[in-house]
């Protein structure tokens, strides 16, 4: 009864939903420029907005050569004082709720501000938007009809100062309606636990019992609460478990390295995936078509985007700096987002493509500080990504994770790029892998190509196996267990990898 009940409102709302995103979509110059005038509206009455002239802010350029570039440290002093209970600093109203973000596990972490406009009409409306597009594009779906298992971070909900400090998923958690009890697992309760490993045992017997149709969340440990589901029931495969299951929501890292586990995981060609682009920033884009991996951007979602060209970046001293109706298609370009959380021509640090302009589609292809150029050969995420996927398809395995460095030139020898690979299924003929990624990458990438010929600059990939788990324990000895940390996969130096090798070996 309560599951017809939710099931016909929300198809009704759902359908009312994809006309006023079709008018973005069709419409998404004036958008924009209509979500730059709100938020500047409402940043009048802060600071920072009194400190950059707002009240004469008119336009996009405008606005660009009164506002320079943030980052988290030029924010910084905003944010510790909003932390401290201040009203009207980045955003008019006193912020409550801070995301805490550290990505890639080795810096200090970052405090996001999170307000309740960016919850209601970004997050938690761009969440709804994937229900929307999924059910339109799959209208015999029984998503509405069962539940969802939601895999959120692992951090509670701890009082700092005058604020709340979690992760984004623990801060949205804490704001869900009580009917999303109805249609999700866990509990609030055991989705706000803070250990990890207890955690886990706590949802799969929460999950067991419940007629899951879907899962959400990052596919790395996702992928971990699914095995110990299998090691838990003996099944061999995770549509024996929950049959009904029909879609995978995901998003935080990049799907392709786990592409073949997961088809393994759910041996249906009927089973589905949809990718989201969420972090605790903003909810940025997401999978709109069936039979296409690449992600509408969210225009009407309280954002205004900006765009710099990563063969002219600079960080916050970066010169060419692109509203939407500028950019290319198969350009790489950092991303500056403006947003109704109080981030004000913020560089998230994450690098996207235009796949088109008509309508907006990316794909994320990795991050500003995340890739090798040690060497001119210029080597990011997305390169390293495909090669991956591309080397596992020709020898039937699949990976857990991985992570590369550069070995710098010495004297006497040539620099190359040593890779650490923690296999969840090994290739048979790991030199025949070997071989197939070094060349996958050299067709990728015509710099790496270049510096690959012949061995004259770049030596053959040192590459090798990880022990079953390495990733997993280093992250546990930081303290970064679930959630949004991820493993650093692209590096300029050596120091995670060094540290991981370490461990490998002993």
């Amino acid at each position: 009864m309560q599951f017809g009940l939710i099931n016909s409102l929300a198809t009704w709302w759902f359908r009312k939903r994809l006309a006023d995103l079709h008018l973005f979509s069709i419409n998404p110059i004036d958008t924009q420029e209509e979500q730059l005038s709100m938020l500047i509206e409402r940043g009048k009455l802060t600071e920072f907005g009194q400190a950059f002239d707002f009240d004469n802010v008119k336009s996009i350029s405008g606005y660009q050569s009164k506002v320079p570039l943030q980052n988290y440290a030029s924010l910084l002093p905003y944010i510790e004082k909003m932390m401290q209970g201040h009203a009207a600093v980045l955003w008019p109203e006193k912020v409550k709720w801070f995301a805490k973000s550290s990505g890639t596990t080795s810096g200090k972490s970052k405090f996001i501000p999170v307000t309740e406009e960016g919850l209601e009409f970004n997050h938690f409306q761009a969440g709804k938007d994937v229900i929307a597009y999924y059910l339109n594009n799959y209208p015999e779906s029984q998503l509405l009809k069962g539940k969802t298992l939601k895999l959120g971070g692992s951090k509670e909900l701890l009082k700092f100062d005058e604020a709340y400090v979690g992760d984004l998923s623990a801060i949205m958690i804490d704001n869900m309606p009580f009917w999303s009890n109805l249609i999700t697992v866990p509990e609030k309760k055991t989705a706000l636990l803070s250990d990890w490993e207890i955690k886990i045992d706590r949802i799969l017997s929460e999950a067991f019992p419940s007629q899951l149709i879907g899962l959400a969340g990052v596919p790395s440990w996702m992928m971990m609460l699914l095995k110990e589901a299998l090691a838990q029931t003996k099944k061999s495969n995770v549509l024996e478990i929950w049959p009904d299951v029909e879609v995978f929501f995901h998003g935080g890292v990049s799907f392709l390295p786990y592409k073949k586990a997961y088809q393994e995981l759910f041996p249906s060609k009927d089973f589905r995936y949809m990718e989201v682009y969420n972090a605790s920033e903003g909810f940025f884009a997401l999978q709109d078509q069936k039979d296409s991996n690449d992600l509408l951007l969210l225009l009407n979602h309280g954002i205004f985007y900006e765009f710099i060209p990563m063969n002219e970046y600079a960080g916050v001293h970066s010169k060419t700096v692109l509203s939407l109706k500028d950019v290319q298609k198969n350009v790489n370009y950092a991303m500056v987002i403006s947003t109704n959380s109080g981030l004000w021509r913020y560089i998230i640090g994450d690098t996207v493509k235009f796949t088109s302009t008509k309508p907006y589609r990316i794909k994320i292809t990795g991050r500003t500080k995340h890739f090798i150029n040690v060497f001119g050969e210029e080597v990011i995420i997305e390169n390293a990504d495909q090669a991956i996927e591309k080397a596992c398809e020709l020898t039937k395995s699949s990976v857990a994770d991985y992570t590369v460095a550069p070995i710098f030139m010495e004297t006497d020898k040539k620099g190359a790029h040593e890779w650490l690979i923690e296999f969840d299924v090994p290739p048979t003929d790991f030199e025949k892998f070997k071989m197939l990624l070094d060349k996958e990458l050299q067709n990728i990438n015509s710099d790496y190509e270049a510096k690959r010929y012949l061995n004259l600059t770049l030596d053959f990939p040192v590459i090798h196996q990880a022990r079953k788990g390495l990733f997993y324990e280093w992250l546990k000895q930081k303290n970064k267990l679930g959630g949004q940390n991820k493993i650093p996969r692209l590096s300029n130096t050596r120091n995670f990898i060094d540290e991981l090798l370490k461990m490998n070996n002993s």
